[in-house]
């Protein structure tokens, strides 16, 4: 009862709303962090989350690549209602090639309640001015627009966006910081954790959103000598190379969380960590471990992430919850418990998830769970216990309590699940529509409709 009547006069006081850090990393393997009993790559700063506050073991996101579910998460909402289902083009000149004017983000609604907000790292919701974090409610932005970035500051060596001529061009921009590009001196995460700790150092005294959104482990595979030297224990090259990217991530985040309590602020400051999606297995040598599939996929080791979430003042230490959650709900639980909700303008998906965790609500935070792939014809949808998922001309079903690694189709004896399921979906799918721009493998089709893609070009290859 004591935390529940704590909760509910925090969460009422309009004059101490919580500080709230979301922290995102990039292709990070389901079984890549301690928590989840990872003997191979050691996350101790990302586990003291987990174990200062609450481990989702069936923790989502709303799409298997890196754009779509991150326009899941700053809007709150399904991407398919807005029709953001494909990883974006770098096209810094089309204010329709990334998150739709209309959508209201995250930051937008809590600077509603006085919040400063920023946002570090990877963007991936537009390269136009029109979209980039400043205009889409971020005071502040450091780092990249396009979804991946080197990690060595030599390798920079395109002053800003309008000397790109290819797609990857912008993996080799220099770091925006305020509007200005920048030289920087170091490996680029430990340059985004630098920054994230500065910020809150400066607004300790002011409610603050900081989105810290890491390109690591997304390759490129680079990885400085002292990481690598720390993980010597892992004889495959590329896989101590990606681990050793989660080294050097997991020290920033151990520094965020240090620069926290030396503030004074931690006990009322909300940290929030999960992976954008699976890891690629094949490619930057994550490892989903007893998932099946990975990133791109909507088996679950593309969707199912590492998550995890802190709040001492509210969130007793060590819970571990059960429940099927999203990342759509970060969005709903910060506006939440900024006492900003009267201050959206679309329908949110995502619900709060404090009185679900502190046991104030014994329900299923959602009924069902929904993602699609038009694309690539997959539908999926599950709830408390089943899952639906359909991939062209095949269907599955799966009992997830008993069969986290997909193995039994249970499609021939679970009629009524099946029927039940795919009804549900297809009534969730009316409200949904077809993507509003062409993907990332669609260049050359892009440029042969936008001949004026790049700064002072007419015609470039992809």
């Amino acid at each position: 009862m004591f935390i529940i009547l704590c909760f509910s006069c925090s969460f009422n006081d309009k004059n101490k709303p919580p500080n709230i850090i979301v922290i995102i990393s990039d292709d990070q393997g389901y079984a890549d962090v301690g928590f989840h009993g990872s003997k191979e790559i050691f996350t101790p700063n990302i586990d003291r989350i987990a174990n200062n506050g609450v481990v989702f073991s069936q923790g989502y996101v709303s799409f298997a690549v890196c754009s779509p579910s991150r326009a899941g998460l700053i809007t709150g909402r399904y991407q398919n209602r807005f029709g953001y289902t494909r990883n974006i083009l770098l096209a810094p000149k089309d204010s329709t090639m990334g998150l739709p004017l209309g959508e209201q983000t995250l930051p937008e609604v809590l600077k509603k309640g006085g919040y400063k907000t920023k946002a570090i790292g990877k963007w991936h919701l537009g390269a136009h001015d029109l979209l980039i974090p400043e205009n889409r409610g971020f005071d502040e932005f450091y780092g990249f627009l396009i979804g991946g970035h080197r990690y060595f500051p030599d390798d920079l060596t395109l002053n800003d966006l309008t000397e790109a001529r290819k797609q990857m061009d912008g993996y080799i921009t220099k770091i925006y910081d305020n509007g200005n590009r920048i030289n920087t001196s170091r490996y680029l995460t430990d340059e985004l954790s630098i920054n994230a700790v500065k910020f809150i150092e400066d607004n300790s005294n002011n409610p603050f959103f900081l989105y810290l959104s890491y390109n690591a482990p997304h390759t490129p595979l680079q990885a400085k000598e002292e990481d690598l030297l720390r993980n010597m224990h892992i004889k495959g090259e590329k896989r101590r190379i990606y681990a050793s990217m989660v080294t050097s991530m997991d020290d920033g985040i151990g520094l965020v969380l240090d620069k926290l309590e030396q503030m004074n602020i931690i006990d009322n400051t909300i940290v929030i960590f999960f992976s954008d999606n699976g890891g690629v297995e094949w490619y930057n040598h994550s490892d989903n471990g007893e998932l099946r599939g990975i990133k791109g996929d909507f088996f679950e080791g593309g969707i199912r992430v590492p998550f995890v979430m802190q709040w001492p003042k509210i969130i007793p230490k060590g819970i571990v919850y059960d429940k099927p959650i999203i990342a759509l709900d970060v969005f709903a639980t910060s506006i939440a418990v900024a006492n900003v909700e009267n201050h959206t303008i679309n329908e949110i998906d995502g619900v709060n998830l404090i009185p679900y965790i502190i046991g104030e609500n014994n329900n299923y935070p959602h009924k069902y769970l929904y993602w699609q792939n038009r694309d690539k014809e997959i539908d999926v949808i599950r709830d408390d216990r089943y899952k639906y998922l359909r991939i062209k001309n095949k269907e599955f079903i799966f009992d997830l309590s008993n069969d986290i690694s997909e193995e039994n189709n249970l499609i021939n004896s679970s009629k009524q699940i099946y029927d039940n399921l795919k009804f549900e979906f297809k009534e969730w799918e009316k409200d949904m529509i077809d993507p509003i721009f062409l993907d990332l493998g669609m260049g050359k089709e892009y440029n042969k409709l936008h001949p004026d893609r790049w700064h002072n070009s007419n015609s470039e290859k992809q």
